[in-house]
């Protein structure tokens, strides 16, 4: 369940009363970018890259930045203060706002519609560390610029149920053959004790969590290489990982039904895992941003 108090334009209000027109664009077109990001001890986290990330797909469709780097910390301390602090994450959405009707080319000078809420921050279950998660693959049916975290993410949903329906916690996506990631994950695949990850282009998000991964495997000595990853590759990984914003590193343990390496969250992982939970810690006691 959400936390019970949202930003909206400016304004701290409690969330099941917070109202948008029904001509925002966002309604109307999907006409909006987001992010989402975790809060550790009170402390947002990684906030300049994901406010970096939010700036690059507002640039990526026209909309000019609302607020500052500095002035979203703000929003995100008030939201975080005005919900009880602790660990919860956040959800950030800018839409290009609304006009008196429906256009698919959008008149100049519109206000953007800004909105933030939190939600509990739910801990890794201990069954996923012992046991990982399993995935399928599918094709890659999503538009051509992934790089833009838009709200339009109707084939993403849909690609998420096909996984959850067969029961598994991720649908991998593939294209021509070759990794794309998650369907709303970022995907590292695991071989020769190297991680593997495909460059980021227009075909993925720059995921967050990406980069922290390969901070922390730089610091603690194992390889990592941005490279292209074929279906056989991945299907032949000694471990794969899923990385996002409000879990951190999951291990894939099954793959379309078989098993991941030995089927157990690998040595890898338990190293990955370690690092990032003491990163977080020591992150706590230091500025945002």
């Amino acid at each position: 369940m959400p936390l019970p108090v949202c930003y909206l334009n400016g304004e701290y209000q409690p969330l099941q009363q917070a109202r948008v027109s029904p001509l925002d664009r966002a309604f109307l077109f999907a006409d909006a970018v987001y992010e989402v990001l975790p809060v550790y001890a009170g402390r947002p986290f990684r906030l300049r890259q994901h406010l970096d990330r939010l700036h690059h797909s507002l640039a990526a469709i026209a909309i000019r930045p609302p607020l500052t780097h500095e002035q979203w910390a703000q929003v995100c301390a008030g939201l975080v203060q005005r919900n009880g602090g602790g660990d919860m994450y956040l959800y950030i959405q800018v839409t290009r706002g609304a006009e008196f009707g429906r256009n698919h080319a959008w008149p100049d000078n519109l206000a953007p519609t800004m909105f933030a809420y939190a939600s509990p921050l739910a801990l890794l279950p201990g069954e996923i560390l012992e046991n990982g998660v399993a995935a399928i693959t599918a094709q890659d049916t999503r538009w051509a610029r992934r790089d833009i975290k838009s709200t339009s993410l109707l084939a993403n949903v849909l690609l998420k149920k096909q996984a959850v329906s067969t029961g598994a916690f991720e649908a991998i996506l593939l294209q021509q053959g070759m990794l794309t990631e998650g369907s709303s994950t970022t995907v590292h695949v695991i071989q020769g004790g190297e991680i593997h990850t495909p460059p980021n282009s227009h075909d993925i998000l720059p995921g967050t969590t990406r980069s922290v991964v390969e901070e922390l495997a730089a610091a603690i000595g194992m390889p990592v290489r941005s490279v292209a990853v074929s279906e056989a590759q991945l299907r032949s990984a000694q471990e794969i990982w899923l990385g996002f914003s409000t879990r951190g590193v999951l291990p894939v343990t099954r793959l379309d039904g078989k098993p991941v390496g030995s089927g157990k969250p690998g040595p890898q992982f338990q190293r990955i895992h370690a690092a990032f939970l003491s990163y977080i810690d020591d992150l706590k006691s230091t500025p945002a941003l």
